[in-house]
C-alpha cells in the first residue's frame, strides 16, 4: 500500500507540473479526487489492511491528498498569472501614439435644407402633413384637375405600376387628402416634405427627387398673401435683403399660376453666367388654388380661397451651396459631403 501511494504521488504530482491550462487541472482534479479517482479508490482500500498497518498507510495517503491539493491550488494561481500577463501583453497600449482619428458624421447637405425650409414654414404656422408614395391616378392627376389627356399623364414621365397606380410625381396629392380629411373646417395650413419620382436623369435631373409643396385655405386669402409667404421664405432661405418677382405661368390646379425667381445670389441681380445674364433664378412655382380642386376636396370655391406652392429641395440646395451638378447630392462621395456642415 505504502508502494501504491509513493507511485500515485510520483505520477499524479508530475501530471500536475505538466498541465498546461485550466481544462487539463479540471480533469485531474476528477481523475485523483473524483468518485472514481485514483486517489479515492485508494482510500477505500484502506479497509483491507491489517489493523497495525491501517494508520502509517492511512497518514501516508491524507498527506498525499493535501499535497496534491496544495500542488493544484499553486499550479491553478500560476497558469492564472500566466494567462493575466498574456492577455495583458495582448491589450497593451502605447499611450505615447497618436490618437486614431475619431471621424464625425454630419448631416447630408438636403437633409440640413428640407429641415431648413421645414422650420420656417413652421415658424408661420404651417403644419407638416405627408402620405403615400405609391399613388393613385387620382390623387395624383385627376383630383388636381389634370384630365386623361393632359401632357402630364406620358407615360414617359412617370413610372407606373398599372393604369391607375403609380410613383407620385409631385407631393401635391397629400393636399387633396388633407382637404378631404379636414373639409369643412378651417383654416387648413400644411407644408408636404417628400421625395417624388420622374423619368428624368441628367446633370440638372434626378428619377428621385425631394420637393416640398405647401398649401393654404382660409376665408379672405389672396394672391398678395402668397406673394408675402414666399418674400419671407426667401429671405430667410438665402439673405434678409433678398428679391423676388413671380412671372405668369401655367399649372393645371391653380389659377392664376406664377413662378416664382430670386434675385441671383452670385451677381445680386446685376446678370452673369449663373442666371445667363438675366439676373434672376427660379425657385418654385405657385398660385392659387384652383376652384375645382377646392371643390373636388369637399370645399366651397364660393365660400373660401386658397394659395399653393411647391418648390424642389434639390434646387433650393444647389442654388445655396452653390452646386453645379445634381447627381453629386447621391454620388455617397464624403469628400464632397465633408464640405458641409
Amino acid at each position: 500500500m505504502l508502494k501504491k501511494i509513493a507511485e500515485l504521488e510520483e505520477k499524479a504530482s508530475r501530471e500536475i507540473e505538466e498541465a498546461k491550462n485550466m481544462e487539463e487541472i479540471k480533469a485531474l482534479k476528477v481523475r485523483y479526487f473524483g468518485k472514481k479517482g485514483a486517489l479515492t479508490a485508494l482510500l477505500r482500500r484502506m479497509g483491507e489492511l491489517a489493523p497495525e498497518q491501517r494508520p502509517l498507510a492511512g497518514k501516508k495517503a491524507h498527506d498525499l491528498r493535501n499535497k496534491l491539493e496544495e500542488l493544484l491550488d499553486r499550479k491553478e494561481e500560476k497558469l492564472r498569472e500566466a494567462a493575466l500577463a498574456a492577455r495583458w501583453e495582448e491589450e497593451r497600449i502605447d499611450v505615447t501614439l497618436p490618437g486614431a482619428p475619431f471621424n464625425l458624421g454630419r448631416k447630408h447637405p438636403l437633409t440640413m435644407v428640407l429641415e431648413e425650409i421645414t422650420g420656417i414654414f413652421t415658424g408661420l404656422g404651417f403644419q407638416v402633413a405627408r402620405g403615400p408614395e405609391i399613388e393613385s391616378d387620382y390623387y395624383n392627376f385627376e383630383a388636381l384637375n389634370i384630365p386623361p389627356d393632359h401632357p402630364a399623364r406620358d407615360m414617359q414621365d412617370s413610372f407606373y405600376f398599372s393604369p391607375k397606380i403609380l410613383l407620385r410625381t409631385h407631393t401635391s396629392p397629400v393636399q387633396i387628402r388633407t382637404m378631404e380629411l379636414q373639409a369643412p373646417r378651417l383654416p387648413v395650413r400644411i407644408i408636404v416634405p417628400g421625395k417624388v419620382y420622374r423619368r428624368d436623369d441628367d446633370a440638372t435631373h434626378s428619377p428621385m427627387f425631394h420637393q416640398v409643396e405647401g398649401l393654404a385655405v382660409d376665408r379672405g386669402v389672396t394672391f398678395a398673401d402668397l406673394k408675402g409667404t414666399l418674400l419671407l421664405f426667401a429671405r430667410e432661405m438665402f439673405d434678409q435683403g433678398q428679391r423676388i418677382r413671380l412671372r405668369p405661368s401655367f399649372f393645371p390646379f391653380t389659377e392664376p399660376s406664377a413662378e416664382v425667381d430670386i434675385a441671383c445670389i452670385i451677381c445680386r441681380g446685376e446678370g452673369c453666367r449663373v442666371c445667363g445674364q438675366s439676373g434672376w433664378l427660379e425657385i418654385l412655382g405657385c398660385g392659387m388654388v384652383h376652384p375645382r380642386v377646392l371643390e373636388v376636396s369637399g370645399y366651397d370655391p364660393e365660400d373660401v380661397t386658397g394659395f399653393a406652392f411647391g418648390m424642389g429641395v434639390e434646387r433650393i440646395a444647389m442654388l445655396k451651396y452653390g452646386i453645379d451638378d445634381l447627381r453629386l447630392l447621391f454620388s455617397n462621395d464624403l469628400r464632397f459631403l465633408r464640405q458641409f456642415r
